[in-house]
């Protein structure tokens, strides 16, 4: 195994990581919410009287915080190596577990780690877990 140094970003992942935590600290302390992805989007299917707006808000920052990192670096290329079949059955897959696991990764991961939730600490090990197996399945046993 090789590292791909030129990938090799650390103060970038710390700062990235950084501005993460501080969003959902400003979402919980001032909004009293967690910002779990799934849950935000989720909560505009079955929308509740002034519930929308934070809502929006929120996405839009997230669709636009990549426009404003182009305005000082380059972005990344992108790659997908899967076709669309894959994609479209990889995201009903998510979305299956999101249900399941009452929550996806920014949820249980970024949120409910902090808040030293058991409940987010194993579906934080269940879907570390399952993407751990299915990359060593992909990548070493499958090849």
């Amino acid at each position: 195994m090789q590292i791909a140094w030129q990938q090799f970003t650390p103060w970038a992942s710390l700062a990235g990581g950084m501005l993460i935590g501080l969003a959902a600290a400003i979402l919980i302390l001032f909004n009293g919410r967690i910002a779990g992805i799934s849950g935000i989007a989720g909560g505009l299917l079955r929308p509740r009287h002034g519930d929308v707006a934070w809502r929006l808000i929120f996405l839009a920052g997230l669709l636009a915080s990549p426009l404003l990192y182009r305005l000082f670096h380059a972005l990344p290329a992108v790659h997908i190596g899967a076709g669309t079949p894959a994609l479209i059955v990889a995201g009903l897959l998510v979305g299956l577990g999101v249900r399941y696991g009452a929550g996806c990764t920014s949820g249980h991961g970024v949120c409910g780690l902090s808040r030293w939730s058991a409940r987010s600490l194993a579906a934080t090990i269940a879907f570390m877990a399952a993407g751990f197996v299915t990359v060593y399945l992909l990548r070493h046993a499958l090849g």
